[in-house]
């Protein structure tokens, strides 16, 4: 009976970089959220409709620095 040969997979092991961004109302300034990003897929800032708790309502909220 002839051995059989083991194929050896090597895993590519890719680092995924995401950067903590922190969202701020563009009505009252106040910095609400924190979240990550791939800045390497979107090196653009991010804008995104969120709640405002001081605000009292939905308001389009921007990646600060």
């Amino acid at each position: 009976m002839p051995k059989k040969d083991k194929c050896i997979i090597k895993k590519l092991e890719v680092e995924v970089v995401r950067v903590k961004i922190t969202l701020a109302c563009t009505e009252c300034k106040q910095r609400n959220y924190n979240t990550t990003k791939e800045k390497k897929n979107h090196p653009e800032r991010l804008e995104t409709s969120k709640y405002c708790r001081f605000c009292r309502k939905h308001t389009v909220h921007k990646e600060t620095k």
